[in-house]
């Protein structure tokens, strides 16, 4: 599985704890930044890590900002991103299975490494259930090309 990861400075440290847990498993991990704790904006590395999924580089993402929810905010602005804040396993596993999430958002200033890393590992290992959460996916992909739907 391909892994894009992408971070500002408030969830750089948390990121990079990530990768190297990630490179461990063998996961194939591309990290689009940010390589220090230095300040920058988090809506360029939501977008990022949402464009390399889009375009098929990644097969799942993982953003990280302060809270996780900026960085969230940011990579939902893109076409058939669908990024999850999830600061527990059972979200990460649901939004997995229910909502097809392909973006996990973390926050680096309010989530330990080791809940974060446990997050992860849930979030990556479930997959999609598809069945009757289908058509609710597509409802939000319907809404995002600007068909009514309610």
């Amino acid at each position: 599985m391909r892994v894009v990861l992408g971070a500002d400075h408030g969830g750089y440290e948390l990121k990079e704890a990530i990768r190297t847990h990630l490179e461990a498993q063998g996961f194939e991990v591309q990290d689009l930044g940010t390589h220090s704790t230095d300040s920058v904006d988090y809506p360029k590395y939501g977008f990022l890590v949402g464009d390399s999924i889009i375009k098929g580089e990644a097969d799942l993402g993982i953003v990280v900002c302060g809270t996780g929810q900026g960085i969230a905010m940011a990579a939902n602005k893109m076409p058939g991103i669908r990024a999850a804040v999830c600061t527990e396993t059972f979200s990460a596993r649901m939004a997995r299975e229910h909502n097809n999430a392909n973006v996990l958002s973390l926050g680096g200033r309010v989530t330990g490494v080791g809940l974060a890393l446990d997050i992860v590992d849930i979030f990556l290992k479930t997959e999609f259930s598809g069945g009757r959460h289908t058509n609710r996916i597509n409802l939000i992909s319907n809404i995002e090309r600007g068909e009514k739907i309610y």
